[in-house]
C-alpha cells in the first residue's frame, strides 16, 4: 500500500480544486495562479466530504502502486505552488562573477571568455539580491514560481553551466549546499 497515495490532499480556502472524475483531469486555481493536472488512467480523483482531493488506484500492481504516490505528490505540489509560490534561492562563488537579469533574459558572468544567457521561462521570475561576488560573499539570486518542477529544472540548468568545483569551491550551488572539499596537491620538492 502507498502510504503517501493514501494520504487526503488538504486544499486551503483560497485555492478551488475542479475535478473531472470521468476524464481524470483537475483544474487548479489559487492567489498566484492556475494550473492543470491530467491523471493516468489507472488513477480515480474524487472529492472528500471536507473538499479535499483522495486519489484512489483501479488496480493493486507495481505500476499502479507507484504512479498512486507519484500523482499525489504532484497534486499537492501544484496545490501549494497556486497557493505559496515555489522559490529555490542559487548562490555564484567566484570573486568578480555575478548574474544580472536583462529584458527577460538571466545573464551569468561565470568566469568563461563569454556571458551565459538563459531566456526566462514565462512562468518563473528571477530576483537579484547580491549582483556580484567579492572573496567575503558570493553573488546571489532567487529563481520563483508556481510550478516547482518548471523552478527546479531551471535552477538545475543553470547550476549545470558551472557546478561547484572542490579545491576553491568556486561555481555555481544551492543556497546552504554542503561541497566537499579537497586538498590540493602537497609539494614534492623537499626529497633532495
Amino acid at each position: 500500500m502507498s502510504r503517501i497515495g493514501n494520504r487526503p490532499i488538504e486544499v486551503p480556502s483560497d485555492v478551488e480544486v475542479q475535478v473531472d472524475a470521468d476524464k481524470g483531469h483537475l483544474d487548479i486555481k489559487g492567489p498566484l495562479g492556475e494550473m492543470e493536472h491530467d491523471l493516468p488512467r489507472r488513477i480515480e480523483v474524487a472529492e472528500t466530504e471536507d473538499g479535499d482531493v483522495q486519489l484512489e488506484r483501479k488496480g493493486d500492481d507495481s505500476e499502479a502502486r507507484s504512479l498512486h504516490g507519484l500523482h499525489r505528490s504532484l497534486v499537492a505540489n501544484k496545490i501549494d505552488g497556486v497557493k505559496n509560490g515555489v522559490s529555490r534561492k542559487i548562490e555564484i562563488h567566484g570573486t568578480g562573477w555575478g548574474a544580472q537579469v536583462k529584458s527577460g533574459t538571466l545573464v551569468l558572468s561565470i568566469g568563461f571568455c563569454h556571458d551565459v544567457e538563459f531566456e526566462l521561462p514565462e512562468n518563473i521570475d528571477v530576483e537579484i539580491h547580491e549582483e556580484s561576488a567579492q572573496p567575503d560573499r558570493p553573488a546571489s539570486f532567487t529563481i520563483k514560481g508556481i510550478d516547482k518542477q518548471e523552478v527546479g529544472n531551471f535552477a538545475a540548468k543553470v547550476r549545470d553551466v558551472r557546478p561547484p568545483e572542490p579545491y576553491k569551491g568556486k561555481g555555481i550551488r544551492y543556497a546552504g549546499e554542503h561541497v566537499r572539499r579537497k586538498e590540493g596537491k602537497a609539494f614534492a620538492g623537499l626529497e633532495a
